[in-house]
């Protein structure tokens, strides 16, 4: 069975209209990494969960997610880690399984309309953008309202950074800062008066 490629259009002044915001939520090392070595992410897990921060998950209604992370994400499940529970998930990918996944919407069109159908699905809420190289493109298409940032106390060394490498400065404005146990939370306006990147294929 074939995922969907986005084939039922969604007008983009629309899919723009609600309160929601586009956000890149990460998780961070203070030595700057999303993933430690071979793409591990538990160590996240020893410091949050769902009650950290409570009134993120509420805000949350969709989640759209790189193919890279959303297979770590499923061995984390096995590995009986709580589930996020963000809303409809949808993966953006040029490599979608052969079979449907439960809860999953995989999607192969182009970036802005991937964004455009999950924002659509999240209901008036914010839509999640998860994964190095999605976030990514996603600031370079000007497609990013809010930065999330949890900064846990534990540094890594070697790993998957925050950000791709060619991704260049993005101007970011502080609007929240607090603190939960020993992990901070920064958030950040993303500054629109700069250029987007025409030149993005996802």
């Amino acid at each position: 069975m074939s995922p969907p490629a986005c084939s039922s259009p969604i007008d983009m002044s629309e899919a723009n209209a609600g309160p929601g915001k586009v956000v890149v939520n990460r998780a961070m090392s203070v030595d700057g990494f999303i993933a430690g070595p071979d793409h591990a992410m538990n160590w996240i897990f020893e410091y949050l969960d769902n009650n950290t921060f409570p009134d993120v998950m509420p805000a949350t209604g969709a989640m759209l997610v790189g193919r890279g992370t959303h297979d770590v994400g499923k061995r984390m499940v096995v590995e009986d880690v709580d589930d996020y529970e963000g809303g409809p998930v949808f993966v953006l990918t040029h490599r979608p399984p052969p079979e449907p996944e439960r809860g999953v919407t995989f999607l192969s069109c182009g970036l802005e309309e991937a964004v455009a159908t999950a924002r659509a699905a999240a209901g008036g809420k914010n839509l999640e953008i998860l994964g190095a190289d999605l976030a990514s493109q996603c600031f370079r298409a000007g497609l990013v309202d809010e930065v999330l940032v949890y900064v846990i106390p534990v540094l890594l060394g070697d790993g998957t950074r925050f950000s791709t490498s060619g991704l260049g400065r993005i101007d970011l404005e502080p609007f929240d800062n607090r603190q939960s146990g020993g992990v901070t939370l920064l958030r950040f306006h993303c500054r629109r008066d700069k250029s987007a990147d025409p030149s993005i294929a996802p």
